[in-house]
């Protein structure tokens, strides 16, 4: 904020807002200046905000949040406040202009809590760990299941209901189970198509553990796979692995993606791979930093992101290997452990 200049920040993301305060409601208004914060609830959410906030005043609003911003803004004579422009529509934002006037200057300060949040401390990476973890137990337990005739939303079911009973508050994003030609389809939502003899079956999944995302993706086969699926597992295996090696303090984010490319260049199938290696992951499952093409933002210890290359074909299907890793002092750690040496289900 001294930085940027700001007198106060103005914080609307409720994932920000959770960072800052401990508070997980679903509708909430945060200011912060240098010496103190406010965080306003409607009657809905007062005594959660009084139990879980910390280092803020807490206030119960009952005529609307922005109008008590608004006048906050101007008992407090600001000038100059930062705001999440990516997390404040146009007309919020219009009618708080109305509210304070031409005295106070808005400027927007989106990034400036996603760059704190990058950087996890103990306690954080903690909780991701223990996400990973579920994440891996539960695709294990999944894994015995998985056979031709069984439907993509039944084994989606299965992950999602698993998370919550091995301890989980439940899954980080929508899980995604996709087989046959929909493997190439990188966002694919489990379909009640069954699953058959001979074909690939991607599974992208991660449990959510005190607020905190795992994420992780794996591949496997029904049946006997040919040479040519063989061997584009094995590229994928390999540029996922390398990857997430040279994800070291001080290495750039663009450099990381250049390793998955240049790997999967050596067997031919750079053409395949369609998106960015990877991205940030907490209390969101896609953060700061992006690991992709031309990206210059440099790697710090404590930072956490995934590792995902994959290779797609229209009409045949995909693969795709994906760990959550720790970006740590001793070199990285992954935090999703999960084999990928057993991918063939025969």
């Amino acid at each position: 904020m001294e930085e940027q200049r700001l007198s106060s920040l103005l914080v609307t993301n409720l994932t920000n807002i959770a960072y800052l305060t401990g508070f997980r409601g679903s509708a909430g208004i945060a200011l912060f200046t240098s010496c103190e914060g406010v965080l306003w609830v409607d009657p809905r959410y007062a005594l959660q905000a009084q139990e879980q906030a910390r280092s803020v005043e807490v206030l119960e609003e009952r005529k609307g949040l922005l109008k008590a911003v608004g006048e906050r803004l101007k008992r407090n004579k600001d000038r100059r406040v930062g705001y999440e422009d990516a997390h404040l529509t146009c007309a919020d934002f219009s009618r708080l202009q109305q509210g304070v006037g031409r005295r106070v200057s808005f400027v927007r300060a989106t990034g400036l809590v996603e760059q704190l949040r990058a950087v996890k401390d103990e306690q954080e990476v903690a909780k991701i760990r223990g996400a990973g973890r579920i994440t891996v137990e539960v695709f294990g337990k999944v894994l015995e299941g998985v056979r031709p005739g069984v439907s993509e939303s039944d084994l989606g079911a299965e992950i999602e209901y698993l998370m919550r009973k091995k301890g989980g508050e439940g899954v980080a994003f929508e899980t995604i189970v996709a087989s046959g030609a929909r493997a190439a389809l990188p966002h694919a939502r489990a379909s009640r198509k069954l699953l058959r003899e001979n074909e690939l079956v991607i599974f992208d999944l991660g449990a959510i553990l005190a607020g905190y995302a795992a994420d992780m993706t794996r591949t496997v086969y029904l049946g006997e796979p040919s040479r040519r699926v063989r061997s584009l597992y094995n590229a994928v295996v390999e540029a996922q692995e390398k990857a997430a090696r040279s994800a070291l303090p001080g290495a750039r984010a663009g450099d990381v993606d250049r390793v998955a490319r240049r790997t999967l260049a050596a067997r031919g199938v750079a053409r395949l791979f369609t998106h960015s290696t990877g991205h940030g992951v907490g209390m969101d499952t896609h953060e700061m930093p992006r690991l992709a093409r031309g990206e210059k933002a440099r790697l710090q210890t404590g930072h956490v992101v995934t590792i995902e290359p994959g290779v797609y074909l229209q009409g045949w299907g995909g693969i795709r290997i994906e760990d959550t890793v720790l970006v740590g002092p001793a070199g990285p750690e992954v935090l999703t452990p999960a084999p990928k040496d057993q991918w063939i289900l025969e």
